[in-house]
């Protein structure tokens, strides 16, 4: 005779505190939370969700990003689950790539990907560069025409979605409205940059007067899903002497990261996200 299904089984409270923090991290806003943030959310000790993250972790359910020691869902997560955004597969498969090149040159990139009428930094090496001068990058929103990575992205996307992004720009009040009523100008800054192969800052961005930067976009299946830049300062080196000195390695970052993105076992195949 079978025994009664449910009542003879003891409630696993590991497993139920398990999966109310992968809940706790797909429901996130922006698709990541700090320990202080799922302990709130989950009623549970600190102790206790950082023990279950890095069993999660361990398990490759979720990875901390070093940049700010937030939480997010790992790749893996899709075997269980489709909810999972190309952003996030793009911010995994790039974090180990800008370690590597954070170590070839030495000065900060961030990894950006569109966030309306902005870039919006999902990964930086900031926090670890020694030549940084900006730690707190992370979820930082950098405006489109007035920065490398975000004039890479209007360049390289699609004609119709750089018609939608500069008509939201036109009708806004801030700097960059002006610049993006001017079609004209606009036009040649895409038709260079689309030339040269990157686009690049040099201290245009009126609150970070100081920089330079160079930004190469990521493409994966005909579209553009991301820029990476690399960050100095104008005093050091000016913005031709950093094409010369670190394209190459700027776009080879890129190669690595669209490679990875484009094998049949990559985190993009099937469409994914």
């Amino acid at each position: 005779m079978r025994p009664s299904t449910g009542a003879n089984y003891r409630h696993v409270q590991g497993l139920s505190r398990g999966l109310a923090i992968l809940r706790a991290i797909n429901r996130s806003p922006n698709g990541w939370i700090t320990i202080a943030e799922l302990a709130a959310l989950t009623g549970l000790h600190r102790t206790t969700v950082r023990r279950m993250l890095e069993t999660l972790q361990a398990e490759g359910y979720v990875r901390r990003s070093e940049s700010d020691d937030s939480y997010r869902l790992a790749h893996k997560i899709r075997q269980l689950s489709d909810g999972f955004t190309d952003d996030e597969w793009i911010s995994e498969v790039a974090n180990p790539v800008l370690g590597e090149l954070l170590q070839q040159l030495v000065w900060p990139s961030d990894l950006c990907t569109i966030d309306g009428d902005a870039m919006l930094v999902r990964e930086t090496t900031h926090r670890f560069s020694p030549l940084s001068f900006h730690r707190a990058m992370i979820r930082q929103r950098l405006p489109l025409l007035l920065t490398a990575a975000g004039r890479a992205y209007l360049a390289f996307c699609g004609g119709e979605e750089r018609e939608q992004l500069l008509q939201l720009l036109a009708a806004g009040s801030d700097e960059q409205a002006a610049f993006a009523r001017n079609r004209a100008l606009v036009d040649l800054l895409c038709e260079r940059i689309c030339a040269q192969g990157y686009a690049t800052n040099d201290g245009e961005w009126s609150l970070q007067t100081k920089i330079g930067a160079l930004a190469v976009p990521i493409h994966h299946g005909g579209q553009v899903l991301a820029t990476i830049n690399l960050v100095f300062l104008r005093k050091a080196v000016s913005v031709p002497e950093a094409a010369r000195r670190y394209l190459p390695a700027l776009q080879g970052a890129v190669e690595k990261i669209e490679a990875r993105l484009a094998r049949p076992d990559g985190p993009l195949a099937g469409g994914g996200g």
